[in-house]
């Protein structure tokens, strides 16, 4: 490795050959660092990855199968994680201490999870423990930093994830009489009104102007909604279904429940990634279905499904950006680096953080 190249890896920065090589040679290399490493290397790969990516993974899913992968994968030496930097930090913390997680690019981040941090969650949790007293109850959403992850294990709550929120929601509920649900409000709504809960007696706690939501008597309020949303399924609109019901009167509308609630409301399925994965394989031949979900994924369904017709919720809408920063040339440049024994990509979750983050992961786990 050049100067240059030393000098560009240890600033983080993708070393300029990786850029100018063909997508043959760039998958060649990927083939054969991945069969030179053998069980040495595990490349788990989340549903919304690129296709260029998502074909060396190990293994594919959503946050919820990728998080019980992680758990009980005790082999692997490396664990380069296809995802974004919540997932890998979950990788992490649940995977031996002899294991090493890597992200191939840091700057792949979650928007959603940048909503809640954990200075904003503290002042949160103190007023509202003055406003509630020892009667809550926090949650959140694995789309959140292993800090939050960490705060809720400390508190007695758990992790969730859009595959089991309603069974983790109805267990928090029967340990306090309130629930705190962070950082997604649309996921936090949506499972909660599933279950019964009123919209009325749902809150919402906005962590920019660090003050409480809500109309009614407070002594109501059984659900309180951080204030954030994922900037891909927020983009899901009415009149997006308006149009598919004109355009298509007999296509059914499946969306994921991180959209908004008047969305799931008109649709006629939602749920998890693995959910609509698996409802449009089970339909029959000739199917017509709008899907109201991360592009990448999207594309792949279509592809997958050539016997049915199939289109996006949206059709302006674009992949999720962060999710498309891990590409092929990073994916290879991460490989390599591994056998020249660079690790600026590597993910450390530190102590006590990663012990408590475990906490609310296990508590998840144990019921999945």
């Amino acid at each position: 490795m050049s100067m240059l190249e030393q000098l560009q890896v240890k600033t983080g920065r993708l070393p300029e050959k990786y850029t100018k090589m063909a997508t043959a040679e760039l998958e060649e290399r990927v083939a054969k660092v991945k069969q030179e490493l053998g069980k040495r290397l595990f490349v788990p790969g989340h549903h919304y990855q690129k296709d260029e990516v998502i074909q060396f993974a190990d293994t594919t899913g959503d946050s919820l199968k990728l998080a019980q992968v992680a758990a009980e994968n005790k082999d692997a030496e490396f664990i380069v994680f296809c995802g974004v930097h919540f997932m890998a930090e979950t990788a992490d913390i649940l995977t031996e201490p002899h294991q090493k997680v890597y992200l191939p690019d840091m700057r792949a981040g979650c928007s959603m999870a940048d909503m809640a941090d954990i200075y904003q969650t503290d002042r949160a949790w103190e007023t509202l423990q003055a406003m509630f007293g020892d009667t809550i109850m926090p949650l959140t959403y694995v789309n959140s930093t292993a800090a939050i992850k960490a705060f809720v294990g400390v508190n007695g709550g758990a992790t969730v994830t859009s595959s089991n929120a309603e069974k983790m929601v109805s267990w928090a509920l029967t340990q306090k009489e309130r629930l705190l649900f962070l950082p997604d409000q649309h996921l936090g709504r949506n499972t909660a009104f599933n279950l019964g809960i009123p919209l009325a007696n749902m809150a919402v706690w906005n962590p920019i102007l660090d003050q409480l939501e809500y109309d009614g008597e407070m002594e109501n309020i059984q659900v309180i909604l951080w204030k954030g949303h994922c900037s891909v399924h927020e983009n899901f609109t009415v009149e997006n279904i308006r149009q598919v019901r004109s355009d298509y009167p007999d296509m059914k509308i499946i969306v994921h429940p991180e959209c908004r609630r008047e969305v799931v409301a008109l649709s006629d399925y939602a749920g998890s990634t693995n959910y609509i994965i698996d409802v449009i394989e089970k339909a029959g031949p000739k199917s017509s279905f709008a899907i109201g979900t991360e592009m990448n994924l999207v594309k792949r369904i279509i592809k997958d499904h050539p016997d049915k017709h199939i289109i996006s919720l949206n059709p302006n809408m674009c992949p999720c950006l962060t999710m498309n920063r891990i590409d092929l040339p990073h994916f290879l440049w991460c490989l390599e680096s591994l056998e020249t024994g660079f690790e600026d990509n590597r993910i450390i979750v530190n102590e006590p953080t990663a012990s408590n983050a475990k906490l609310a992961l296990e508590r998840m786990l144990a019921f999945s």
